[in-house]
């Protein structure tokens, strides 16, 4: 796709012309000029790109990891006199009465009444509000409050339970009390936005939507503008549910689903919102998410939201959901294992079926101690045994690199093939697995070094599910910061792809622990990519018009546009020992590049101006950290 993603043996990172320059005294001599210019350049775009110097100065904060206050999320973000009254005008094509669902258990008075107050005041008007109390008897207030509002408000719907039921039964009561054709969940002690309902129901017209869930933000009680968490999520995917409740708040899904699906299961108490999600996107046809900050989780010394640890039988009922929603839907027993990133963020590992064989394209041009060191670490790490690997040999001319040739030839499940057109990745990849034996086909780069010897079952076991295309490991460059995280659409300079995470620790826990679980995501890197040989040919291999970048995330998409799911695991890991150094392509080689690029706009446009569905457009396209637009 980018530069890096170029192996470091082949003609487009090698100019011995440039080379020869490098090597003269004016060059050796002109470095402090060079040094300064490029410092002041880099000044100069980060005063473009963050929006001159105050921008700088909170982009210079969010390295040093402070807290950057985004007010404008929160009170801010609310209607106007003259907002609110359209929207409240708004007459929609449907009738559809909106049934927001509230278990109550001791809550305290000014939660009750903000969170009720939410709810009146949404712009969008025909709902109504169930609320099913489970207070015990120090907490007679509660009734008392919500008869308070019910006189005032006949929408407001109240039932006293004489006995609690837990999370689960006490909402199972509000279903039996709901009249509406869609339902929303809420915590008691949470707060809407004054939109939210309104920007829903354009969701459910414009787009037929039979599920709903918008972003959310993190608020520390009582001031809804101190947000200590933003989080802007991806559209749906699936496999991001699985390894953690990403979906949460707020969720709006139509009454009908509950037929297939059944109310809440109080064995999941503690979760029961990620087992009931799991089911309901599962069986939803439409599952759609609004992009912007529409409910406020507060967050306070009782509260999931401040500490799992208030509520620690919740990391097992989740562990439990997924493995179970896994077996009732897809008959695959999973292992479901807390992560470093936080207890409820989770590895999902599936079984492995059968043993099928596994062919390792590395394209190569002399650099033996790179193919070497590569190869070595294959043969030396890996636990998979059944794996073929086939380097396809690019027009090399040291000999160094035909005496190891002669050497890995006596290897078992190791040829050399030869290709001897002149270079373009995607040729040399397509011809290399015409002489691919196995069912699976794996693309590496020779300058990658193995990390986890597990690597190839990591990738594999997701691989082999009928509904996955690509997968992709995670790389590091060789002081360990992050080369590839997989990949986002629009992202960079050239608005055509980047890399997610680049450059940051091996240790980082990346945005909402993204770097901690395997997730749906674009596009991948061929540097190491996984995929069943059968799905390689029905798309139709690489697209040898791009002959040096975009080849692999074009592959991707190619894969996406058939139907099937692209991964990233971070669970498969290894070296990539090419130079984060390089600095800007000149000359012919940033021509070709700009032509690949321009190219790659031109044939995914339509993609492109929707954006990528794995990343969130409140996210700048200029950086790869996850940094809000400004």
């Amino acid at each position: 796709m980018s530069k890096e993603h170029i192996p470091a043996e082949l003609p487009a990172h090698r100019d011995k012309r440039f080379d020869g320059v490098r090597d003269t005294w004016y060059w050796k001599a002109s470095k402090p000029l060079r040094v300064v210019v490029h410092f002041f350049l880099r000044i100069k775009n980060a005063y473009v790109h963050y929006g001159g110097f105050r921008g700088m100065y909170r982009r210079w904060k969010q390295k040093r990891g402070e807290a950057v206050k985004r007010v404008d999320f929160g009170t801010k973000s609310f209607p106007d006199e003259v907002e609110r009254r359209r929207e409240e005008e708004t007459v929609f094509p449907r009738e559809i009465r909106i049934s927001i669902l509230v278990p109550l258990y001791n809550t305290p008075e000014r939660f009750l009444r903000e969170m009720i107050d939410s709810v009146k005041a949404q712009t969008y008007r025909n709902w109504e509000l169930c609320l099913a109390d489970g207070s015990d008897a120090q907490h007679a207030d509660t009734e008392a409050i919500c008869r308070e509002y019910q006189k005032e408000d006949s929408r407001i719907r109240y039932q006293k339970i004489e006995k609690n039921l837990g999370i689960s039964g006490n909402t199972n009561v509000c279903f039996s009390m709901a009249t509406g054709d869609y339902i929303g969940l809420f915590d008691h002690d949470d707060v809407m936005h004054p939109s939210l309902l309104y920007e829903c129901m354009k969701v459910i017209c414009e787009k037929g939507a039979d599920y709903i869930y918008t972003d959310e933000a993190t608020f520390t009680s009582p001031n809804l503008d101190d947000l200590i968490v933003l989080h802007f999520k991806p559209d749906y995917s699936p496999d991001n549910l699985r390894a953690n409740n990403y979906i949460c708040h707020f969720s709006l899904f139509d009454a009908g689903l509950l037929k297939k699906t059944g109310l809440f299961r109080p064995e999941y108490d503690g979760s029961q919102d990620h087992d009931m999600i799991l089911r309901l996107t599962e069986e939803a046809g439409n599952v759609q998410h609004i992009p912007k900050i529409l409910y406020y989780w507060r967050s306070h010394p009782n509260s999931v939201a401040a500490d799992i640890g208030a509520k620690t039988y919740a990391i097992d009922a989740a562990k439990r959901a997924v493995h179970d929603h896994m077996r009732d839907y897809y008959g695959i027993e999973v292992e479901v294992e807390s992560t470093r990133a936080f207890p409820t963020i989770f590895q999902v590992k599936y079984p492995i079926e059968g043993s099928p064989l596994i062919s390792i394209l590395i394209p190569n041009k002399d650099h033996k101690t790179d193919l070497k060191r590569c190869v070595d670490s294959i043969r030396k790490k890996s636990t998979w045994k059944h794996y073929e690997i086939v380097v396809i040999e690019n027009n090399s001319r040291e000999q160094s690199i035909f005496d190891y040739y002669r050497e890995l030839e006596q290897l078992p499940g190791v040829r050399i093939i030869r290709y001897e057109g002149e270079f373009n990745y995607s040729k040399i990849n397509n011809y290399g697995a015409g002489f691919a034996q196995g069912d699976y086909l794996l693309f590496l780069n020779n300058d990658t070094e193995v990390i986890t010897p597990d690597w190839m079952e990591q990738m594999l076991m997701y691989a082999q599910r009928k509904d996955v295309g690509a997968v992709g490991a995670k790389l590091y460059y060789e002081d360990n910061t992050i080369q590839h995280a997989g990949v986002v659409i629009g992202l960079g300079a050239h608005r055509s792809a980047g890399h997610t995470h680049y450059k940051m620790p091996r240790e980082h826990l990346g945005y909402m622990g993204r770097l901690c679980y395997a997730q749906n995501i674009t596009a991948v890197t061929a540097a190491c990519l996984l995929v069943k040989r059968s799905i390689y040919d029905e798309v139709g291999g690489l697209d040898e018009t791009f002959t040096i970048s975009l080849n692999d995330v074009d592959f991707c998409l190619k894969i996406g546009r058939k139907g099937y799911r692209n991964i990233f695991t971070p669970f498969a890991e290894l070296y990539h020992y090419e130079s984060k150094t390089r600095g800007m392509e000149e000359g012919e080689k940033l021509r070709r590049y700009e032509k690949e690029c321009a190219h790659f706009r031109e044939k995914w446009k339509a993609e492109l101006e929707a954006g990528d569905p794995c990343y969130n457009p409140n996210f700048s396209l200029d950086y790869s950290d996850f940094t809000l637009r400004f």
